[in-house]
């Protein structure tokens, strides 16, 4: 019965983007689910909506908004000249028309690149954003969940990422709004120095499958995320986060079974390809 209500009450969130007749059709069990009812779970636009536009783009950032995802997740990589840049692969070949690693392009080759043809010619023409255009078009508009992709290729880029934030005063709690995160836990550490009154988050891949509360504990002390490989997630590894006092925002849901299987592990947040499938969900009895 938990399970069905659960489906109901995302479908009823998403009714709102499915139009009309989605919406009529749902109308009358819409009563059926009380606010008390409901908690929110927090929606994290993976690299950007981006199973609506290409991904770490700008089109794909003001989708992640129009959708109403609460953060909108992006990449932070540098260019062979120093200037930071909205991209997941350590290459440019897979997301733009070009080819070569990132750290090895200046940012005006960068630039003329186009970033969104390969998903669909609506989007041609897109180009792959700078940290500071991501910063100053969303800042006070959605959160922003900053990860350092591949941190140890470009020495220094934790200062970069933290000044920039420093600049427009956006190094402050903020009520967690901005978050970094990272697979390379070393940089985190670097990160948290730097950025004291910031939140962290430490990825983890199928690899930390095993992770002892002991290393949980020992990630507490500068991070307040754990953000694994949702395929790792467990009903026993989400209490041993909370129990470290940490969060736990899996990653990357696409499709509508994995959200309600996230949901029922009592998750705190969920990072999505598809935002629509991330809305709400029952408090759980106790």
């Amino acid at each position: 019965m938990k399970r069905m209500v659960t489906i109901l009450a995302v479908s009823l969130a998403a009714a709102s983007f499915s139009g009309p007749v989605l919406a009529a059709e749902h109308g009358e069990v819409s009563n059926m689910i009380s606010k008390q009812d409901q908690q929110k779970m927090v929606n994290v636009a993976h690299r950007g909506a981006s199973g609506h536009a290409p991904e770490n783009t700008m089109g794909a950032f003001h989708k992640g908004v129009e959708m109403k995802a609460d953060y909108i997740e992006i990449d932070v990589q540098m260019t062979k000249d120093g200037e930071l840049v909205v991209i997941h692969d350590t290459t440019v070949d897979r997301t733009t028309d070009g080819t070569g690693k990132v750290k090895s392009l200046t940012f005006e080759e960068i630039r003329q690149l186009d970033a969104g043809s390969w998903f669909s010619e609506a989007y041609a023409g897109e180009q792959v954003p700078t940290f500071d255009e991501v910063l100053d078009a969303f800042r006070g508009k959605v959160g922003i969940l900053i990860e350092l992709k591949a941190p140890e290729l470009y020495p220094g880029i934790e200062k970069k990422v933290a000044d920039a934030l420093v600049e427009r005063n956006m190094d402050r709690s903020n009520n967690g709004k901005i978050i970094l995160q990272s697979f390379n836990h070393e940089s985190m550490k670097k990160s948290k120095e730097l950025l004291p009154n910031l939140p962290h988050g430490i990825l983890a891949g199928a690899g930390w499958a095993n992770v002892t509360e002991e290393q949980l504990a020992q990630f507490a002390a500068y991070a307040d995320y754990f953000n694994p490989s949702m395929h790792i997630v467990t009903e026993e590894l989400v209490s041993d986060v909370h129990e470290a006092g940490m969060k736990i925002y899996p990653y990357t849901s696409r499709s509508q079974e994995q959200a309600l299987r996230l949901f029922d592990l009592n998750v705190d947040g969920i990072i999505t390809d598809y935002t629509e499938h991330v809305y709400y969900h029952p408090v759980k009895n106790n």
